[in-house]
């Protein structure tokens, strides 16, 4: 028997990318909506994740946290959805490359540029991002070189990055250029994306309806 696959998260929360990749990876997975105020917070979900904090995955006994590590297991978990280039394969180090700068640079410049920071430019060396111009920069450069980032064949890599730069796009830490909105409309077209969104916004909507 496989694995038991379950995902924790909650429709408001960076969960909405690992709920787009598991709708990718096409298995079986169990849900477990958690509330920011309590059951987030609550010993037993301590355990799997000290941080309190969504999204996480158990797949048997193991055990993922943090948005990136969790696309990046599933990718090579179920290498039978296609979504990362596999080892050896040239296109592997773009999908490392491009993946990776998402969790690291993309998210702590729009972490600072959501709180109205950046870092003086006398003092930019000191932070992995440089700028929030530097960043846009090079996310341009990622999007604009071949329709996907790795092989130009869509991986887990475009999902991640990509829905960082949707988020970005609609909360304004991602400058509208060109480039992005092309990018971002070509992902987000995609089944799975659609049938996550979906699946998401009815959890919103049933939850107001109290």
């Amino acid at each position: 028997m496989a694995d038991t696959l379950t995902f924790y998260t909650n429709p408001m929360s960076r969960g909405r990318i690992v709920r787009w990749m598991l709708e990718e990876v096409g298995q079986p997975y169990e849900t477990v909506v958690l509330d920011y105020a309590s059951t987030m917070k609550a010993p037993e979900y301590l355990k799997i994740n000290p941080m309190g904090k969504v999204p996480a995955i158990t797949h048997g006994d193991a055990v993922v946290t943090e948005c990136a590590a969790i696309c990046a297991y599933l990718a090579d978990a179920f290498p039978q959805a296609d979504l990362a280039p596999p080892p050896g394969d040239k296109a592997r180090a773009d999908y490392y490359r491009w993946m990776f700068y998402g969790a690291g640079p993309v998210e702590a410049m729009a972490s600072n540029h959501s709180m109205g920071w950046a870092p003086p430019e006398e003092k930019r060396g000191m932070f992995g991002y440089g700028s929030r111009e530097q960043v846009m920069d090079a996310l341009e450069f990622a999007v604009s070189q071949n329709d996907y980032l790795a092989g130009n064949k869509f991986s887990a890599a475009d999902l991640y990055l990509g829905a960082q730069i949707g988020w970005g796009l609609q909360f304004g830490t991602i400058e509208k250029r060109p480039a992005y909105e092309t990018y971002a409309a070509r992902i987000f077209s995609r089944p799975a994306a659609v049938r996550a969104r979906e699946i998401d916004d009815g959890l919103i909507a049933a939850a107001a309806k109290g």
